[in-house]
């Protein structure tokens, strides 16, 4: 600032036209602390330094006195060569770290150093662009595309081990049905799917992610499915298959937002319902769930689709759903005529059916309600289960 001259921000400009209308008894020095956004008593002293000393004392009386922490330009001008010669491209914080172990510089705020850098123009920050993704609009009709996804969460708080919200969400009309259970399993998946279908029908297809749950992708296909030109199928999507559900797998989690959102509404509401009702296990969680809670969510967040039909499609007759969502296995007859499956061992019991030949395939069935059932071309097989340990059979089917 050469003599004569007085150099003023905008803030200190604005405090001299301020107190010069007190000057000139325009205003009041309580009108003018509410004009500036100061308190009343900071004006008063700020009036008493303009009266004593004009508008120069104004000013910040810091402006142009070196900080007391101002560090000297030989050791900014030593930190940039060494950063230039050893730390090219580390980042400021990583940067301080190494200069203060490695090479023994004082103490030095990581800010300071990037603002150095920037100075310098030895940084810029890099932002990491997210992929573009357009949005896609909500399928026309209900029933056209279902998401589905589960939800881990401490839904009973966070003193109690987090559980899964099984979530299915139409994509057209954002109605819910969900089920809590211990984890995203297969067997939570299918009871999800399965309750879907009973209330509305079966949908066309299905949006989900890559979990083993819905997809197989780690096992080899068999001969036969080489021989079919068919990939391995995990038991949900077997029953998917039967039912004529096409599986997508979607890629990212905001490739199935609406679901992902849909966790969102529960983990706000259902968390705070089940607080409100002292809900501390999972079969209170899906009584609650099931009591009227859903019905309520979807009747304040469910919306019109833009199509009235409805493309859900009923059961065949003659379709049973407990032969539909189960654990499917291929198995082959022993020279006695013993099935095993699951370390667990079955007797074909002769009846005025033929039995199937030894070494012949045969299906074995797991239903969700713990039955197995053993088929045949079709028909079923009767059979006694037992132990080889003991020599009484068991059960007979």
């Amino acid at each position: 600032m050469s003599e004569g001259t007085l150099l003023m921000s905008k803030k200190d400009s604005r405090k001299v036209q301020v107190l010069s209308r007190v000057k000139d008894r325009l205003i009041t020095v309580r009108r003018a602390s509410e004009l500036l956004g100061i308190s009343y008593r900071q004006a008063k002293r700020l009036w008493k330094r303009y009266r004593q000393g004009g508008e120069s004392a104004v000013i910040h009386r810091g402006r142009g006195v070196v900080s007391n922490n101002h560090i000297e330009a030989e050791v900014k001008r030593r930190v940039l060569e060494r950063y230039q010669a050893v730390y090219t491209g580390f980042g400021p914080t990583l940067a301080v770290e190494k200069l203060v172990e490695e090479d023994h510089f004082e103490p030095l705020s990581r800010e300071t150093l990037r603002l150095w850098l920037v100075e310098a123009g030895l940084w810029q920050r890099h932002r990491r662009r997210k992929p573009y993704r357009k949005r896609r609009e909500p399928r026309h009709h209900f029933g056209e595309l279902l998401q589905m996804d589960g939800s881990p969460h401490p839904w009973f708080g966070q003193e109690h081990n987090s559980s899964c919200l099984m979530n299915l969400v139409d994509d057209a009309t954002g109605i819910t049905l969900a089920l809590m259970s211990e984890e995203e399993t297969t067997e939570a998946a299918m009871r999800l799917l399965w309750a879907w279908i009973e209330r509305y029908g079966i949908p066309l297809a299905l949006y989900c992610d890559l979990k083993n749950v819905y997809v197989s992708r780690d096992r080899e296909p068999t001969v036969e499915q080489q021989l079919e030109g068919t990939q391995p199928k995990t038991a949900f999507g077997l029953a998917c298959e039967r039912l004529g559900i096409q599986i997508i797998s979607a890629y990212s989690p905001q490739a199935k937002g609406r679901v992902e959102r849909k966790h969102g509404v529960y983990q706000d509401r259902f968390v705070k319902e089940l607080r409100l009702r002292g809900a501390k296990t999972i079969a209170e969680a899906n009584l609650i769930l099931h009591g009227g809670f859903i019905e309520k969510l979807n009747s304040k967040f469910a919306r019109q689709p833009a199509s009235e039909d409805d493309l859900h499609v009923r059961l065949h007759a003659g379709q049973d759903l407990r032969d539909i969502f189960c654990f499917e296995q291929r198995r082959s007859v022993g020279q006695d005529w013993v099935v095993r499956n699951d370390n667990r061992f079955y007797q074909l019991v002769r009846d005025h059916h033929p039995l199937p030949r030894p070494l012949t395939q045969v299906t074995v069935r797991s239903w969700l309600d713990g039955s197995v059932h053993i088929l045949h071309r079709g028909r079923r097989l009767h059979y006694q289960e037992f132990d080889p340990k003991m020599k009484e059979r068991r059960k007979v089917i």
